[in-house]
């Protein structure tokens, strides 16, 4: 009786919400301890404290698959269903970083692709470090900003797989999600405009003293108009080329940055492939 869903849950992805969670990983959850005691008639209000407590990420460790309470708390929450305002609270909440990537996991798994991109795309600003207790039941760093794209890319996070969610040039083209608008933008512009307002003040600088120049030359020197507006061309040439290089340079740049997380994401992908290989050819050896 207490590890039913309650009774005016709603399904789920067509499906009852507890269900989202593999068989096996939910029967060792209902065997656990931190399950038996701490989420023993566990309500939504109740929930909020027991999130705040939580002090690492992570889904099933150990060889025998003990679940993490953050685990725990996401089939208690599948369970009771709480209400949709509940949730965005946790992920608006700026002071509990475990409690924002509770909410955001929930919501991954159970909220529509349009949600899904509204609410977590923003967690994108968030750096701040996250513990996370790996199948090794070792501890690794992992910033929420991190776990966030995990979350909107990879199928399977904390070795629970993941709905699918439509893809957002999708949402995009059919007019159901405005234009993802990226923070490197708006610093690639400043970037660019102050790099512009640098080398403008600088070839006004070099223009005027080598105007100095070209007055205190003439005095002494028979210099002809045509020669003294071809220096000052020419300088204001090279101040441009060397704007065009450091903009060029500055460019190269993110260009590096996005392709080696593109790298990490692919490993990352691997790594979960091979994690779900081995574990479904360890269940089959431990069948009878």
């Amino acid at each position: 009786m207490a590890n039913r869903t309650v009774k005016d849950a709603k399904n789920v992805h067509g499906t009852n919400p507890q269900y989202l969670v593999e068989k096996i990983i939910r029967s060792r959850i209902y065997d656990s301890k931190y399950w038996k005691e701490q989420c023993f008639a566990l309500t939504a209000e109740l929930l909020v404290d027991k999130a705040m407590e939580l002090r690492y990420i992570g889904g099933v460790y150990g060889g025998n698959i003990k679940p993490t309470p953050f685990l725990c708390l996401i089939l208690k929450m599948l369970q009771i269903q709480p209400e949709k305002d509940i949730i965005v609270e946790f992920i608006k909440n700026e002071e509990f970083k475990y409690v924002r990537a509770l909410g955001a996991f929930y919501l991954r798994l159970t909220g529509i692709a349009i949600d899904c991109y509204k609410y977590l795309e923003p967690l994108y600003n968030d750096n701040r470090k996250l513990r996370r207790q790996n199948r090794q039941s070792n501890f690794e760093i992992v910033h929420v900003d991190e776990f966030i794209d995990e979350l909107l890319r990879s199928d399977r996070v904390c070795d629970i797989i993941l709905p699918r969610i439509q893809k957002r040039h999708i949402l995009e083209e059919n007019n159901e999600l405005e234009p993802k608008i990226s923070a490197l933008d708006d610093d690639l512009d400043e970037e660019m405009a102050s790099d512009e307002e640098y080398f403008l003040e600088k070839g006004a600088t070099n223009a005027k003293s080598n105007s100095d120049r070209v007055k205190k030359r003439s005095r002494s020197r028979s210099y002809s108009k045509e020669r003294k507006d071809r220096r000052l061309d020419r300088k204001k040439d090279e101040a441009r080329q060397e704007e065009d290089r450091e903009r060029e340079r500055r460019e190269r740049d993110l260009r590096k940055r996005e392709r080696d997380r593109r790298i990490r994401h692919e490993r990352q992908e691997i790594r979960e492939r091979d994690h779900r290989r081995n574990y479904y050819k360890a269940g089959d050896r431990r069948r009878p």
